[in-house]
This record gives C-alpha cells, structure tokens and sequence, in this order.
C-alpha cells in the first residue's frame, strides 16, 4: 500500500528538536463534501503521516479556525479554554511542550510554522487573507515572547505552500514574510508554491471552488531535547 504522501520543510527538519509534516492532496478520497465530513474522510490518511514522522502517539491539540486572530496556548498548566484538545475561536496554537502535536488545516491558506529552537517553544498558525490583516501570525509571535520567552531573532518561521498571484489577488504570503520581519524575526522560509498551480499535490479551495479537501500541518517538541 502506498504511503499518503506529505512533505517536510528543510530548514524545520534542521533544527532536530521537533517533528513535522504537511500533508499532501491524498489520492482516491472524494473530497466533493462539506468539510467535516471531508476531514472525516482523510482522518485515516493523516493518521498514517503521523505515524510515519512518529508522533502517532502524541495528543494533537486543534484550532476551530475561524480566520481569526486568537491563539490557543498549551503550557505546562494545560490547555487553557480547549475543549478535547480543540481551541474554539482560535486560528493558532503555541506550546513549550513536549510529546504532544499542534495541527492546523489549510486548503489555498498558509499554515505558518513557528519554532524557537532556545527555549524551546512551537507555534502553529492558520493564516489566509482576513487571518493576515487582523495580524493573526504577529499575535503568535508576540504571545510566545510573553509566554515563554521567545526571542524572534531566534526563530525559524516556515510558510506552507497556500495560494498567490496570479490565482488569488492579494500575495498574503509576503504580507505575513513582512510581518514577521517587522518583529524581528531573521530566518523565515516562504517555498513560494501555489496550491492552486498543481492540483495534483495540493487541495485548492478556490481553484475547485469550495469542493476540496484539506492539507493538514503537524509540528510537535520532541520529547528527548536535553534540558
């Protein structure tokens, strides 16, 4: 049996301190549904890319996604507001810890991957257009420096493949870049790949106009970083 298929991103699998994936269009699912019922449909496949980073184990902690600008938190408290690992009203989680996975859904947005490799701490976030303006990915950062002590000259920030000029007509992505910049971040990774130019690999809800699955993000702490 084929594997569903997923990437990883470089400059996240660097680093060594946590795990990740994003997972791909998945082959011979029909996605022609409402989305629960779509990502009821994809679930066994993406249980399988979680396997196969090995983190099939580790609780996945969920956004409502509502593109919004809120941003769950998982500390060593818990998960403050979460209801069965889901963050109602939010668009992004952050956490400092170990063994658990954050994931965010996109199909045409950019799922923006945070990682402070010295604390260390992850931030996982939703962002398409009204996520952008509102400022969703800065509201991330900023509550990683006030909750963990995150300095952004230290992070990596990694954007998803989403969709750009000229299928969409704001580039959302070099907004996000911009805003990162603004704060200080210095190492940030856009792969510059449209989901809407190759359906093939990716879900696009725009080019198939509603009727379209979902790409799933996963980053998590590996359990084993030396203190």
């Amino acid at each position: 049996m084929m594997q569903s298929p997923f990437e990883q991103f470089t400059a996240l699998s660097a680093i060594r301190i946590c795990r990740h994936a994003f997972a791909q269009r998945i082959p011979g699912i029909d996605v022609s549904h409402d989305k629960v019922e779509v990502l009821n449909r994809l679930d066994a496949a993406h249980r399988e890319i979680r396997n196969a980073i090995g983190v099939g184990d580790w609780p996945v902690f969920t956004a409502q996604q509502i593109h919004g600008d809120k941003i769950g938190i998982v500390d060593a408290t818990g998960c403050v507001g979460c209801d069965d690992k889901l963050f109602p009203g939010c668009d992004g989680i952050i956490t400092n810890q170990q063994g658990i996975v954050l994931g965010v859904y996109v199909a045409d947005c950019c799922a923006v991957y945070l990682v402070d490799p010295k604390t260390p701490a992850i931030g996982l976030v939703h962002s398409g257009r009204k996520g952008t303006e509102l400022g969703v990915v800065p509201n991330a950062i900023k509550k990683m420096i006030d909750r963990f002590g995150s300095d952004p000259a230290n992070m990596i920030v990694q954007l998803s493949p989403c969709i750009r000029p000229p299928h969409y007509e704001v580039d959302f992505a070099a907004q996000i870049v911009r805003q990162c910049r603004a704060l200080g971040a210095k190492e940030i990774h856009d792969p510059a790949v449209c989901t809407a130019c190759d359906l093939d690999r990716y879900y696009s809800y725009r080019a198939e106009k509603g009727k379209t699955g979902r790409m799933l993000a996963l980053i998590g702490l590996n359990p084993t970083i030396a203190n």
